[in-house]
């Protein structure tokens, strides 16, 4: 519990460092405290009281009033709005039309004549051009197919104006389309090159991965049972946490390396994939790539979020299913099972986690009994748990991504807002899920949006979605006591 209150205490501080520090004068502490304390109250009636739930008015309670709290602090201290020349980078951020266009002209009389000539009337007829903070708004009339419409402006806007600006196909809050040109932070970077980061550090990324695979290999010797002087001593014994670490790494490979690969199909800039290792623990808190430029349509932030959660689950059911073969049956303990403990899985959490130990450990798994897992076992279920936070339809994980693929930006924060009440109410009936629910608060509910944030997705893509939300509710949920009794469980 200490260890997570740690890590969600110093993702809090980074998130409000990096994001509501630069609008609000209020101290970061203090608002870091207001978000803190709900954990602060759950993580200690845990610690006092170990295993008895926590009553639902100290969560609800908290849940509520330090969020409002929080509110009025940020308003209490906010900055006045920044000039124009002040964050370029916000430019790809949603934009939302404003009442009185009082801000200067990006474009001269004769560039806005240039920019009327690249919407055909029979595409997109222009009606009015708007001045905005850091971007040109064109209204008009969508009398096309939106990606005809999309590719036909964009076109014709990048033959005129080069690559001077982003071109942005979105709605506004009365669902009407309009196009955004937004000053493209990517044509400075590329004019510049001695003043932007390398895009790919081929020898950062292949260091992390060979620490990472020892940080994970030590860690597969402790769970081993293997002592820790023992195997400094003997540097043979590592040969043990091989299992381990190479399942793990699998995983954890596959579901990056997909990810860049599908990047990289849409033919977006990013880095190469990172490991990132740890001492202890588990030996590593996963990988990541970070892309440098923006979505280019919905169907490519469909795709590239959908590829990742499939590559990751076909990687790790295979090993789960293995790693359970040769793992054992425990008597369950009311006290230290659980779904973080290794040496005493709970496995009643998940529908489709019991089910497979069911299926595969027979009729010596029964609800008093808990699982003693393999370590490759656990590699796989670490991969089934990244999958199942992965696919929450929250903000920038991949599920938020997919629901806002789907359904488009504006329904997205719905289904966001009711997924963390949703989780929040399966924290009441599994302590476990508290630090989840605490840490789901703290993720913005808004995503960044496409830059052709119109067309829709085709009928194939819209089942393999509901298919893929569908799988977290399997691996999320309970199993239901009638399937229960079916399986002698």
């Amino acid at each position: 519990m200490l260890f997570w209150l740690i890590i969600l205490g110093l993702m809090t501080y980074w998130l409000l460092q990096r994001g509501v520090a630069q609008i609000t004068r209020t101290p970061v502490w203090l608002l870091w405290l207001v978000m803190m304390t709900p954990a602060f109250i759950w993580g200690t009636w845990i610690w006092i009281y170990d295993q008895k739930p926590i009553p639902a008015g100290l969560v609800i309670i908290p849940f509520i009033v330090c969020p409002c709290l929080y509110w009025f602090l940020v308003q209490w201290g906010r900055l006045p709005p920044p000039s124009p020349e002040s964050d370029i980078a916000t430019a790809t951020k949603p934009i939302l039309p404003l009442e009185k266009p009082s801000f200067p002209r990006p474009l001269d009389q004769q560039e806005e004549d240039i920019l009327r000539s690249c919407f055909p009337w029979t595409v997109f007829p222009l009606h009015n051009i708007e001045y905005r903070l850091q971007a040109v708004i064109c209204r008009g009339q969508l009398r096309s197919n939106p990606d005809r419409a999309y590719q036909t402006i964009r076109d014709n806007i990048q033959a005129k104006f080069s690559d001077r600006f982003l071109i942005a196909f979105q709605q506004d809050l009365q669902d009407k389309p309009f196009f955004a040109l937004v000053p493209n932070p990517y044509k400075e970077k590329a004019d510049n090159p001695l003043q932007s980061e390398p895009l790919t550090r081929p020898i950062l990324a292949f260091c992390l991965f060979l620490i990472t695979l020892f940080t994970t290999t030590a860690a597969g010797v402790e769970m081993a049972n293997i002592p820790l002087d023992a195997w400094q001593d003997h540097p043979g014994l590592l040969l043990a946490g091989l299992p381990y670490s190479i399942a793990l790494m699998g995983i954890l490979g596959i579901h990056v390396s997909v990810h860049y690969l599908a990047v990289r199909r849409y033919q977006m800039q990013t880095t190469l994939p990172y490991f990132i290792p740890i001492p202890f623990w588990l030996g590593t808190l996963g990988a990541f790539i970070q892309m440098r430029s923006p979505f280019p349509h919905r169907q490519a932030l469909f795709d590239i979020s959908v590829v990742r959660v499939l590559a990751g689950l076909i990687m790790s059911l295979p090993l789960l299913i293995w790693g359970l073969s040769q793992s054992t049956v425990v008597p369950f303990d009311p006290k230290t099972s659980g779904f973080l403990n290794f040496e005493s899985l709970n496995p009643s959490f998940s529908f489709l986690l019991t089910v497979l130990s069911k299926l595969i450990l027979g009729a010596g798994l029964t609800s008093e009994h808990a699982i003693h897992l393999h370590p490759v076992a656990i590699a796989g279920y670490l991969g089934l748990m990244i999958t199942a936070f992965n696919l929450i339809p929250i903000g920038q994980l991949d599920g938020g991504h997919i629901v806002h693929a789907m359904f488009g930006q504006k329904i997205s924060l719905i289904i966001g807002q009711v997924a963390r009440f949703l989780i929040l109410i399966l924290a009441l009936i599994h302590s476990e899920f508290i630090i989840l629910a605490l840490l789901l608060f703290f993720f913005p509910l808004q995503d960044e949006p496409a830059l052709n944030d119109v067309s829709e997705l085709n009928n194939i893509r819209d089942v393999i979605g509901l298919s893929t939300l569908g799988l977290l509710l399997l691996l999320i949920l309970p199993m239901p006591s009638v399937v229960a009794q079916w399986f002698n469980y």
